[in-house]
C-alpha cells in the first residue's frame, strides 16, 4: 500500500487532532468551535454547515458553523482513501478527487452540502440500489463529545457511537473529521440511456428492470398531467464512461462554476401550477425516441440544479416544501398511486418530482430501506398542502414507509415513532454519550429526541 499523502497547505491533521485532545469540558469546546458559553441555562448546540437540509434539521438555538473546518487532511492516492475536516464542501471534494482519478462514492443531488453534513444526515444518491449510503463507505470519524473530550469511532472502535452518527442528524456530537473511501474512475464522463415512460408503472417495471444493469438510476416524473397518464417520466440510467467521452473534451475535466442566476424580481411572481405544467410538458417531449443513449458529463447527471445559482426563487418568496418517502417494494407502486391520486386533488400542486429505488439498509436512524422513494416539492403558497400531507403522513406508516429526516419540515412525533423501528436504541445512545443534552436543534425538539 502507498503511504497516505499528506496534502500541502490543506491542513495538519496531528496538530488539530492534539488540540481535540485537550478540549476537555464545554467551555474549551465553545472556544474550540468558535462560540461563547450562554449565560444561565445552557442552549442546545448543533453543528451547521451550508444549511442545505430542506427542512429545520440544521436550526438550533446556538449553532456552530463548520465552514471554517474545511481542509483535506490527507489522502491515500493508492486506495483513494481521503480524511477531510467535516465543513469541507462536496464541490471542493470533487475539484480535489475527480483530476486525479477518484469521485465520490454517493451523491446526493448537490454538490453545496458539507462533508459532515452528509454523514449526519447519511445521504443516498442515484446509486443506493447497489451500493448503499455513503455510511457504507465511511471508515472512521473523528468527533468532538459533548463533555469536550474528543473519540475516534468506527465499525471496530466505538460501534454504537458511529452507527448512531451515520444518520444522527448531528445529536451525537460535533463531526470533526470524516475518511471517506472513494470510488475510482477512468473518466467525468457518465454513458447515460434515458427510457420515455407512458404512466407511474412503466416508471416503476423500468427502474426495476435495469437495477443490476446500472449503477446510477432515477425518473424524473411528471404529477401534474391526467390521472391517466400520472407518473410519466423519463427514467435516466448511468455507468461511469471508460472510453467514448466527446471529442475534444480532457478525461478527467472538471465542472465548471455556474455561469447563470436566477434573477431575485423571478421570486415575485413564483412557479404555478400552469407554468409547471407547460414545462413538465415540454421537458417530457423534448426526448423524440423512447430509448436514448449519449454520453454526458457528471455535473449535469448528478447535479441538473446546480446550473444556476438561486435556483430556488423560481418558487416565489414563500419558498417551497419538499416530501420525501420511502415504502417497501411489496404494495408500493399501488400505494404511491393512491397517494399521488390524492395529492393531485390540491393547489398548486406538485412542481417536480424524482422517484428512485432503494437496496436494503440497517440503519438506527437512516431513511433508505428496499423498496421505492419518491421527493416531491410544493411551492408554499399557502398552508393547505401541509395540511394535506398530515393525514398522508398516516398512510405512509401504514405502508410501513417513512420520511427523510433531512428534507421533513412537517412530520409529528407520533408519526416519527412509527416509522424508525430503532429509535429507542438511537435514544440509549444518545443519552450514554450525551446525558445532559447538549446537542440539539428545532427538528429534534419536534420530533421528541430532545
Amino acid at each position: 500500500m502507498a503511504r497516505a499523502q499528506q496534502i500541502s497547505g490543506w491542513g495538519r491533521y496531528p496538530e488539530v487532532e492534539a488540540t481535540l485532545r485537550r478540549a476537555r469540558t464545554r467551555g474549551d469546546l465553545c472556544r474550540l468551535t468558535g462560540t461563547q458559553e450562554p449565560a444561565g441555562e445552557a442552549r442546545p448546540r448543533l453543528a451547521q454547515g451550508s444549511r442545505r437540509t430542506y427542512g429545520d434539521g440544521c436550526l438550533a438555538g446556538q449553532v456552530v458553523s463548520t465552514l471554517t473546518m474545511n481542509h483535506l487532511l490527507s489522502f491515500d492516492a493508492a486506495t483513494g482513501l481521503l480524511v477531510a475536516e467535516a465543513g469541507l464542501t462536496l464541490d471542493d471534494l470533487l475539484r480535489f478527487s475527480v483530476p486525479r482519478g477518484w469521485f465520490l462514492p454517493v451523491t446526493p443531488g448537490t454538490k453545496h452540502p458539507t462533508l459532515g453534513g452528509c454523514v449526519a444526515a447519511d445521504v443516498h444518491g442515484k446509486n443506493h440500489h447497489l451500493h448503499g449510503s455513503i455510511g457504507a463507505f465511511v471508515e472512521r470519524l473523528d468527533m468532538v463529545l459533548a463533555d469536550g473530550t474528543c473519540a475516534r469511532c468506527s465499525r471496530r472502535d466505538h460501534p454504537e457511537l458511529f452507527a448512531a452518527t451515520l444518520g444522527g442528524m448531528g445529536l451525537t456530537g460535533f463531526i470533526y473529521a470524516v475518511a471517506l473511501r472513494l470510488t475510482a474512475i477512468e473518466s467525468s464522463y457518465i454513458e447515460t440511456r434515458t427510457v420515455r415512460t407512458a404512466n407511474l408503472a412503466e416508471t416503476c417495471a423500468a427502474l426495476r428492470d435495469t437495477q443490476d444493469e446500472y449503477v446510477y438510476s432515477v425518473a424524473w416524473v411528471d404529477l401534474l398531467c391526467s390521472a391517466r397518464r400520472r407518473g410519466r417520466g423519463l427514467v435516466i440510467l448511468g455507468n461511469h464512461a471508460r472510453s467514448g467521452f466527446p471529442g475534444g473534451q480532457r478525461r478527467l475535466a472538471l465542472h465548471q462554476p455556474p455561469k447563470l442566476t436566477v434573477p431575485e424580481h423571478l421570486a415575485a411572481l413564483g412557479l404555478n401550477r400552469a407554468t409547471a405544467r407547460l414545462f413538465n410538458g415540454l421537458y417530457y417531449r423534448r426526448q423524440v425516441r423512447r430509448d436514448a443513449r449519449a454520453v454526458v458529463h457528471y455535473d449535469p447527471f448528478f447535479y441538473p440544479l446546480d446550473v444556476a445559482n438561486d435556483w430556488n426563487r423560481v418558487y416565489g418568496r414563500r419558498g417551497f416544501l419538499q416530501y420525501q418517502f420511502a415504502v417497501p417494494f411489496e404494495g408500493g407502486e399501488e400505494f404511491m398511486a393512491e397517494f399521488l391520486d390524492r395529492i393531485g386533488r390540491h393547489r398548486p400542486g406538485c412542481t417536480l418530482a424524482v422517484l428512485k429505488t432503494f437496496g436494503p439498509q440497517d440503519g438506527l436512524l437512516s431513511f433508505p430501506m428496499a423498496g421505492y422513494t419518491l421527493a416531491m416539492d410544493f411551492p408554499v403558497a399557502n398552508g393547505r398542502i401541509v395540511e394535506a400531507l398530515s393525514p398522508l403522513t398516516d398512510r405512509v406508516v401504514e405502508a410501513g414507509g417513512r420520511l427523510y429526516l433531512a428534507k421533513d419540515a412537517i412530520m409529528e412525533r407520533r408519526q416519527f415513532e412509527a416509522m424508525y423501528p430503532r429509535l429507542d436504541e438511537f435514544r440509549q445512545i444518545r443519552r450514554q454519550y450525551d446525558p445532559e443534552g447538549l446537542f440539539g436543534s428545532v427538528q429534534s425538539d419536534r420530533l421528541g429526541l430532545t
